[in-house]
């Protein structure tokens, strides 16, 4: 079996968040929203993962919305603001073009209702400027968008430096913290950041589970509709019975990944190492900043091959992909690396090496070299 090399698109589940879903589904059935002591117990772990949660971006529990992942996070918090940008006349919106296709489709969603999008240009290495996206807000503007860490490149945003340049400005900032929540605290942590969402399985937690994290104001919720409707779960913005065992995992999932937040990064670090002294030794071109990029990823292109003939050639031997899982049924080339002004042939070359602390250091290496021998280098 291949080595899995493919963490950015989902993460294997961490053993000890397995064992408290199938605690939870064995022992805590009731219905979180029931009056019962079976429904106690469920809300009292949902409680909990709320807590959990709040450890790690310093937000309180009732700002914490359980969503299916950060998918439906990104669009609540794009397409919910619709209805009070069209209130208030604020119908412009501004964002990046690297974003992930669940903020950039609800956004040209937005636009065919129209509202005007602006969209900014990363620099070649993948980052944004933050003062060229300051520069777009206007009086009209009603949400900004940016992403922590880009899913292709792992590449940081500045979001800090966006969050401080609007402390004088009215509009929402939404980031879209998939790849970075629990791996980065303290951008997350700006108090001037709206929302956030995030998603249990780039966390080691279970799929089919996220959050949307809505930071009140005097008191206020942030003046966002929900997409659903039906029964009034989740402060009214998320309705639906709640899936406590995986709520469960969520809140586990976080806890442990900021607990052990260094050691999960010194040994994804190690491994970068040896996947960068790899990449050389087949002529890989490595897209993305050297400075500004997380140290479990690697975006490159091996000259002669194409992204398909690699995927094919590592067969059996590493598990990786060519860009964002949820778009591979699709032959364009990145939207991502095509905004960074990457041109072919490393465009349809490009293919995404992400691991995890799980990623054994030594066998890693093994299967490395057994690629590369397959490549003929």
């Amino acid at each position: 079996m291949a080595i899995y090399l493919d963490c950015n698109a989902t993460n294997p589940i961490d053993p000890r968040v397995r064992n408290e879903i199938t605690r939870v589904f064995d022992a805590v059935y009731g219905n979180a929203g029931s009056p019962h002591e079976f429904g106690e117990q469920a809300k009292q772990l949902v409680g909990l993962a709320r807590e959990q949660i709040t450890q790690v971006t310093g937000d309180r529990r009732h700002e914490i919305v359980f969503t299916s992942g950060a998918t439906e996070s990104n669009n609540l918090a794009i397409l919910g603001a619709a209805a009070h940008g069209q209130k208030t006349g604020k119908m412009h919106l501004v964002s990046s073009m690297i974003e992930h296709k669940a903020v950039l489709e609800p956004l040209q969603v937005l636009r065919k209702q129209g509202f005007e999008v602006t969209l900014i240009r990363p620099q070649s290495c993948g980052r944004i400027d933050p003062d060229e996206m300051l520069h777009a807000v206007r009086d009209d503007t009603l949400l900004i968008s940016v992403m922590q860490v880009n899913n292709e490149t792992g590449v940081i945003q500045p979001v800090e430096a966006i969050a401080n340049g609007l402390t004088q400005r009215d509009c929402l900032f939404h980031v879209d913290a998939a790849q970075g929540f629990a791996k980065l605290l303290e951008p997350l942590r700006n108090p001037r950041i709206d929302l956030i969402s995030i998603s249990g399985h780039k966390i080691h937690g279970p799929q089919g589970i996220g959050a949307l994290i809505a930071r009140r104001k005097q008191g206020q919720l942030p003046p966002i509709a929900p997409l659903i409707y039906g029964g009034g779960q989740e402060f009214g913005l998320r309705p639906g019975t709640l899936p406590v065992p995986l709520i469960a995992g969520l809140g586990l999932a976080a806890q442990l990944a900021a607990a052990e937040l260094n050691q999960r990064r010194e040994h994804c670090i190690m491994i970068r190492k040896s996947v960068l002294v790899w990449a050389q030794s087949v002529n890989g071109i490595i897209h993305g900043s050297h400075d500004f990029t997380m140290p479990h990823v690697v975006n490159l292109s091996i000259p002669g091959f194409t992204a398909d003939e690699l995927i094919e050639q590592f067969q059996g031997l590493i598990a990786v992909s060519d860009g964002a899982a949820c778009t591979t049924i699709c032959t364009t080339p990145s939207h991502v690396l095509s905004a960074m002004g990457i041109r072919e042939p490393e465009l349809s070359g490009a293919i995404r090496l992400s691991w995890s602390f799980m990623t054994d250091h030594d066998e890693l290496h093994r299967y490395l070299q057994a690629a590369k021998q397959k490549l003929g280098r």
